[in-house]
């Protein structure tokens, strides 16, 4: 039984439809992505589920069992309130139960009675059923895995930044008694140590969850569902972001064939009409009327594919090529006052390299980006750029945005020389059009103005590219936008990011900055995570040999896993092999229908249309057999 039903939702502001018809279940335990493009009313659903909002039309269910949580409620609203109290307060209902033991126990040492024992005994097996023995243990632990210090414990909330502040929020709702948690962007803000440790709080948590996210590594790792909200719908597909990539394909694809053979197939039997009644016997009358009942009875059932969704298009061409050493940096180091932040930095870029710096938050990744910027002075050091070295920059926090302006002013005032029809052109494939052109940037969604920050780093046509958190405010779609447009850039590029799924498919060597330096890795973030894994491993003492060895059965376990997978893997191929076979038949008898020959012979039109009729339900037959093997 589902523990949250939505049922036929539909939302309007003034005149913009956001969704309509929205419909899904959420089983106990499920953890499920929420995807879609920026603005198409992820959040709002979150808040018409948690009754914040009210729908137009629809319903929304919960069990009995449900205690929706959802992170925007538990905000810091006590500035004076020191860390460790801010969060240790999602356990008020322990820590007066632990107090009224207490007193119950002071009281039962001067005056034992057999109903204060007894109450004293319900007292405190209720308090460990809830996790009291723990819950300080919990808090403590909670506030190192997100990256809080035990010297940050009895700093105010109100002097921490709006990352700590979302951290701290998110903490509260993750010790918190909910057991169906909408998480709404939980990733933002959080360093990869800190997203490790949520993943694996995730993993452990019993209850369910829905978790709008653009960070597809993230999803890949913690949801075993995701549901799409796209032309105002939504659409549930079992698996992660990965597997819901390729159902998805799978199944437009299906669309659209099953949409172009429909008409194909109307227009085939029409054509058998027209030909009957040119022929104009009874019979011919009557087969013509049954053919236009079958025709008539495709159309009525015919489903035309949605358009896909406009995409941001974008192209970094460098005006000029660099020389092969691009930056050579020596013993960098930086510190603000007694907070040092990193010395021994030393690194060499060559051109066409794509390196990624990454590191726990406060590390000093940015201010590394301004030494090299020029904009801060180094404590020591030297950096050194090579010939030709043009170096465009994106700010995460997009500084270099007159928010004053217009996206058409502040595009046109960094490139004057700029026609404007040029200037519009570029600003439609960053999908700012008609009006949208004239949007104040004070008024555009943080999405928006990294589209527009994007726009004016692709104009500059710079060799080097210096990318600080590029991803963020981005969709998914966007994301791979960028993706794709920066495996074909010919310049050089240093990136900050926490975008993991980012990393893995554009990194070619991998910086950890840390307080003595950075640590080379040769790769993507699989290998980094694999290396630093292996290097964790070995420095951990096995106290006995037996704990490494195997059990005597788990080589056979391990080989009839491997077999069963390599099954698998095949009946995958057969079925994607079956459904070419088929398509390619269909393909066929599609156009032998469609031949002067065969239009002009009805016992050879009726064969035909009896053998396509088999092969599109094989197909379908095809179709559900490698969606059954895909989801397992």
């Amino acid at each position: 039984m589902p523990v949250l039903s939505v049922h036929n939702l539909k939302k309007s502001f003034i005149e913009r439809v956001l969704f309509d018809g929205v419909t899904f279940d959420i089983e106990k335990g499920d953890k499920v992505g929420f995807i879609g493009a920026n603005g198409t009313g992820k959040t709002t659903l979150f808040k018409i589920i948690n009754g914040e909002l009210d729908a137009d039309s629809g319903n929304v269910f919960t069990s009995s069992e449900v205690n929706l949580g959802y992170m925007e409620q538990h905000a810091c609203n006590h500035p004076e309130r020191s860390i460790y109290d801010e969060l240790v307060s999602v356990f008020d209902y322990l820590i007066s139960t632990e107090k009224e033991i207490e007193e119950l126990n002071a009281e039962v040492e001067k005056s034992p009675t057999a109903e204060k024992i007894e109450k004293q005994t319900a007292l405190i097996d209720e308090f460990e059923r809830k996790g009291g023995l723990t819950y300080k243990a919990r808090t403590r632990s909670a506030l190192i895995g997100f990256g809080f210090e035990e010297k940050d414990f009895t700093m105010p909330t109100g002097k921490l930044s709006g990352g700590q502040r979302s951290k701290l929020s998110l903490l509260k709702l993750l010790l918190s008694r909910s057991n169906f948690l909408l998480l709404d962007e939980p990733t933002n803000h959080l360093d990869l140590s800190s997203v490790s440790w949520l993943e694996s709080f995730i993993k452990d948590f019993k209850g369910s969850m829905l978790i709008i996210s653009h960070d597809r590594y993230f999803l890949d790792n913690v949801t075993n569902k995701t549901i799409e909200l796209e032309h105002r719908k939504t659409m549930m597909y079992k698996g992660s972001y990965t597997e819901f990539k390729k159902k998805k394909q799978a199944y437009v694809e299906s669309l659209t064939n099953k949409y172009e053979n429909d008409l194909k197939e109307i227009k085939r039997i029409e054509g058998i009409v027209e030909q009957q009644k040119r022929w104009g016997r009874e019979r011919n009358f009557i087969t013509a009327a049954s053919k236009q009942k079958q025709a008539d009875r495709i159309k009525a059932q015919l489903v035309a594919p949605e358009k896909e969704l406009e995409r941001i298009h974008m192209r970094f061409e460098p005006k000029r090529v660099s020389g092969d050493d691009v930056i050579i940096a020596e013993n960098l180091s930086k510190s603000f006052g007694e907070n040092h932040l990193f010395s021994n930095v030393n690194f060499h870029i060559r051109r066409g390299e794509r390196v990624f710096i990454i590191g726990d938050n406060g590390c000093g990744k940015t201010t590394l980006f301004n030494m090299l910027l020029g904009r801060m002075a180094f404590d020591s050091g030297m950096v050194d750029y090579g010939a030709q070295v043009d170096v465009g920059y994106f700010d995460q926090m997009q500084s270099n945005l007159n928010l004053d302006k217009t996206a058409l002013d502040e595009i046109w005032d960094t490139f004057p020389d700029m026609t404007e029809t040029r200037l519009r052109t570029a600003l439609g494939s960053f999908l700012f059009k008609g009006d949208e052109v004239f949007k104040p940037l004070s008024k555009m969604s943080g999405g928006e103005r990294a589209r527009v920050s994007l726009l004016k780093l692709m104009l500059e046509g710079s060799n080097l590219l210096l990318l600080d958190e590029p991803t963020n405010h981005l969709d998914s779609s966007s994301r791979e936008q960028l993706e794709n447009t920066l495996q074909n850039y010919d310049g050089t590029m240093l990136i900050i990011s926490h975008d993991r799924y980012f990393i893995n498919k554009l990194a070619t060597r991998i910086l950890a900055l840390g307080e003595n330096g950075v640590t080379e890795y040769i790769g993507d973030y699989d290998y980094y995570l694999e290396r630093t894994s292996a290097d964790n491993n070995s420095n951990i003492e096995l106290k006995s040999t037996e704990k490494s060895q195997k059990k005597p059965n788990d080589y056979t376990l391990e080989k009839q896993r491997r077999a069963k997978e390599r099954k698998k893997q095949n009946d995958i191929k057969k079925a994607e092999a079956l459904i070419e076979t088929l398509d390619g038949e269909i393909e066929e008898l599609n156009n032998l229908l469609q031949s002067d020959e065969v239009v002009s012979d009805y016992e050879k039109l009726t064969e035909l249309t009896q053998q396509l009729e088999e092969k599109q339900s094989e197909l379908e037959k095809a179709y559900e057999s490698w969606e059954e093997l895909t989801s397992e």
